[in-house]
Parts: structure tokens; sequence; C-alpha cells
């Protein structure tokens, strides 16, 4: 795995380079290590991001995204969901890939639900940002792991979907569940709805969080770019 350098401050990098990983190697040259030791006297830790997304349609060039959530490991909050006059003015989602994009960069790992390469999310809005003409992270920039294939490769479940896997470990799941009238009523801009839409996306994001915490220690955190 290599170090995200572009997004590591000086002290981060010298630092990195003068201590040593249980090989012998300096953790910038074995990040891979770094990341697993987590080493006590490190500046920092790798920056983990939990992301989801809901969209009005499950391709890019028919639909738009109502909104993104990141919840990193402090339970911090960051995204928003379009406000009824992006949607009526028919600009859409472009000013919201923008936000979206400055806030993937401050992570350096983004846990996703089925949402990597040939899956969902990442590649929705990977798409969207170049039709809007945003600067998406290019390849490497940002690393991905996929709740979905951990849960794939790793357990044995009647179904490998996020709501299963929260429930079978008693994991507290959506109090707002996919509603196809709340949907569709979003398309037109309404309020109450696109607020109802944020609240499902934040309560997918807090549940992907502890399944990521739960799943971790039984794989390895790969270096798929996002």
């Amino acid at each position: 795995m290599v170090a995200p350098v572009r997004t590591l401050r000086k002290m981060d990098i010298e630092w990195l380079g003068t201590n040593y990983c249980k090989h012998g190697h300096t953790y910038l040259s074995h990040y891979d290590c770094f990341v697993k030791e987590a080493p006590d006297a490190s500046p920092f830790k790798e920056r983990v991001g939990h992301f989801d997304i809901e969209a009005s349609n499950l391709n890019a060039n028919f639909g738009y995204v109502f909104s993104y959530c990141i919840i990193d490991n402090d339970k911090k909050v960051l995204g928003r969901v379009l406000r009824p006059h992006e949607i009526r003015s028919g600009q859409f989602d472009s000013k919201l890939m923008a936000e979206l994009s400055a806030d993937l960069r401050k992570f350096n790992r983004v846990v996703v639900h089925y949402g990597g390469d040939g899956r969902f999310d990442c590649p929705f809005v990977r798409t969207r940002s170049i039709k809007a003409g945003v600067d998406f992270p290019l390849y490497k920039e940002i690393y991905v792991s996929d709740t979905w294939r951990i849960s794939r490769n790793k357990l044995k479940l009647s179904s490998n979907r996020l709501e299963t896997i929260s429930k079978f470990f008693g994991i507290e799941a959506k109090n707002h569940p996919m509603n196809f009238d709340v949907w569709c009523h979003a398309m037109t801009g309404d309020k109450d709805s696109l607020q109802y839409i944020w609240d499902h996306n934040v309560e997918d994001c807090e549940s992907l969080r502890q399944v990521y915490n739960l799943l971790k220690p039984y794989t390895r955190l790969g270096k798929e770019s996002f």
C-alpha cells in the first residue's frame, strides 16, 4: 500500500520516513504495516470515512445524487441533501458533487457498502462529478474498503445487504426505510421528502460505520482505489 503523501503534512511524512515497522522497514515504504500496527507514537492515523449516497436512479445518466453522507470514527457527519431550488432549477447535484469531492479528500480511506468498482456509490458519484466538471479524486488518491465484499468473503449470511448484516449482529438499522413514494416526491423538490432521504442516508452511514469496525479485524486492508 502506497502512503497517501498528497494528503499528509510534512511532519507526518518525516515521521513515517524515520520510524520502522516490525519488518525493519520505514512506515513510509511499508505503509500497510503502519495502518495495521497503528503505533501510539504516530502524530496521525489513517483517516477513515464511512460513505453512502442516495440517488434518484440506479444509473447516473438517468438520475442524480439526492444526498451524500460521510461519518468518521468520531461520529462527525459531513454532507447534506439537495435543496428544493437545486432540483427545480435544473442545477441538480452539480454543486453537491463539488462539495463531495472536497470532503472525500479529507480522508485516506473511504468505506462503502456495495459501492466499489463495478458496484454503485463510487462509480455513480464519479460519473456525476465528471459530468459536472468537478475535480474528482484520481486513481490511488484515496483507498476504498467495501463491507459488502468483506461480508461476501468472510461471512455466511442469507444476504449481504447492509440491513441484514446489521440486524444479525444487533446493530441498529434504519428507522427511515426506503419508501418509493418519498423518493418520487423528492424528485419534485419536496422539502419533507428530501429531509426523510437525508435521515435515511445518515442512518445507513452509521450502520456502515459499526459494521466496518466489527468486520475490519477479519480482513486485509486492501489498496483498491476509490
